[in-house]
């Protein structure tokens, strides 16, 4: 079911813009205009061609690049936040809070076990004082997502153990430790077999329908875009067509 009607958004993009510049003084313009809500309980999907800019995109909702033009606007409830103007503390808490992130390769510390890299986000968020005090609440959530996407029995295991569908599933839970609005996924199953890549679509759709997290995933897999409810194609830095599922 599709919530964009009747729900507000949680990310407004307004007239993005990314430019690059290369050797010798060239700009490459990457992102050209790119407007876009997700709303409260949205699945989205982009998909495109490699080179289109939908990673840039992601990372520029995301916080983790800055675009060269136009507006983005967080929504929490009453709480709003608009960038650009944001201090980095402010985009530092977003990115850790109202946002969580799924790259295609996984990204976990092979020092810590399953367990400790789900809670990840909460402990960097804390300070040693905080960590004591709400460790034992940050340690059962984390459980509680682990037992959601079927590695409860693999908390204390190392990453390097697990298969890739497995390592990609830690990732997802992690990215949901602190309940973010908002769920970014790059790629979630491009490192990932058939089989696995299936287990992966499903997943996210499960959780988006249990959990309500909004989700925007980039991917080239039709099977993954056909599972969200709105899906958008990118077509040289913008978005060409709008599509409802």
């Amino acid at each position: 079911m599709n919530n964009q009607t009747t729900s507000l958004p949680v990310l407004i993009a307004r007239n993005l813009h990314r430019d690059f510049i290369l050797n010798g003084n060239k700009t490459l313009k990457v992102l050209q205009g790119v407007d876009l809500e997700i709303h409260e309980s949205e699945m989205v999907a982009i998909r495109g061609l490699s080179g289109v800019g939908k990673s840039t995109l992601l990372h520029c909702l995301g916080l983790l690049d800055t675009p060269t033009a136009g507006e983005l606007i967080y929504r929490d409830g009453d709480s709003t936040w608009q960038s650009p103007g944001l201090s980095e503390k402010i985009r530092c808490a977003l990115r850790n809070q109202f946002i969580g992130f799924v790259f295609q390769f996984f990204h976990l510390l092979h020092d810590l076990d399953v367990l400790e890299n789900v809670m990840l986000p909460s402990i960097v968020n804390s300070t040693s004082r905080e960590w004591r005090k709400k460790r034992g609440r940050v340690e059962a959530r984390a459980r509680e997502l682990l037992q959601k996407v079927g590695l409860e029995d693999r908390a204390h295991q190392a990453p390097g153990t697990l298969s890739g569908g497995e390592r990609q599933r830690v990732a997802i839970a992690r990215a949901l430790i602190n309940d973010p609005r908002l769920l970014l996924c790059d790629e979630p199953t491009g490192n990932l077999d058939s089989r696995n890549s299936d287990s992966i679509h499903t997943l996210l759709r499960e959780l988006h329908d249990e959990l309500g997290t909004s989700i925007l995933v980039v991917t080239h897999d039709p099977d993954l875009a056909n599972r969200a409810d709105r899906l958008l194609d990118m077509v040289d830095g913008k978005f060409e067509r709008r599509e409802q599922l």
